[in-house]
């Protein structure tokens, strides 16, 4: 099994049709001990409790550095160790840039730029304490080709934001063998798009990309699985496409 006794986190990850939880599942599967952190409204006791024994659930807010740092120590007291952090938690919002708020900014950048910054500050002393680790982070599409289909410009901005934040830890603790890589999601199939595509606008973007369908949440789950394994261990700092060919660069 590729993640054979490591520790993995996930942010959002107790949504069951989101990426987190499908990445928990095969992250599972090939032997992780799966860490789901998300608000307590999204259950994420439940979600790990449906992963089988041994995972654990804990209530996690991204946007809380004080929070993140406790479920960190958690994650400690249970496991020993932390291997492996997804910052998956993010949200989105279909305005037009005219009509952003400075509300609607911070709430949208806080998640999944911030909480990135957060989580990633909680676990990595761990990490460095175990001589390695890997750190995946989700940005978009949208965020290379300047807007996507359901975001608004200040998610792409933060989705951006993402992106240079992983390169630079890359950089930075790549000496210390923790590697930190992002994967760049393009229109997935999740709650997030549920009821609002028709059958034939879901068609009409299948037709402009080469694999010829949306992706599932599991297309996603396998990159996840890839950069934190050893598969990838001499991967860091990239930016891994998971597309079906939307946007070729």
């Amino acid at each position: 099994m590729l993640l054979k006794d490591k520790v993995a986190v996930i942010t959002g990850g107790a949504g069951l049709n989101g990426l987190g939880f499908a990445t928990a599942r095969q992250m599972a599967a090939q032997g992780a001990k799966v860490v789901v952190l998300d608000l307590e409204r999204a259950d994420p006791a439940g979600a790990a409790a449906r992963l089988g024994e041994g995972h654990l659930g804990l209530v996690a807010d991204v946007t809380d550095k004080a929070s993140c740092e406790r479920a960190a120590a958690e994650v400690m007291a249970r496991f020993g160790r932390i291997d492996v952090l997804l910052n998956n938690a993010g949200i989105t919002q279909p305005v037009k840039t005219l009509e952003i708020t400075g509300a609607d900014y911070d709430r949208v950048l806080d998640v999944s730029l911030r909480g990135t910054l957060y989580m990633s500050q909680a676990v990595l002393p761990a990490m460095q304490a175990g001589q390695g680790g890997s750190i995946i982070c989700i940005s978009s599409v949208s965020a290379q080709r300047g807007g996507g289909i359901f975001g608004g410009p200040h998610y792409s901005a933060a989705k951006a934001g993402v992106l240079g934040l992983a390169r630079a830890m890359a950089r930075e603790f790549g000496p210390q063998g923790i590697r930190v890589n992002c994967i760049t999601p393009g229109l997935i199939e999740t709650d997030i798009t549920q009821g609002k595509l028709t059958p034939e606008r879901k068609r009409e973007i299948a037709e402009t990309i080469p694999l010829n369908r949306l992706g599932a949440a599991s297309d996603v789950a396998g990159a996840c699985v890839f950069l934190a394994s050893d598969l990838s261990a001499y991967c860091t700092g990239i930016t891994l496409d998971v597309n079906g060919g939307m946007l070729i660069h």
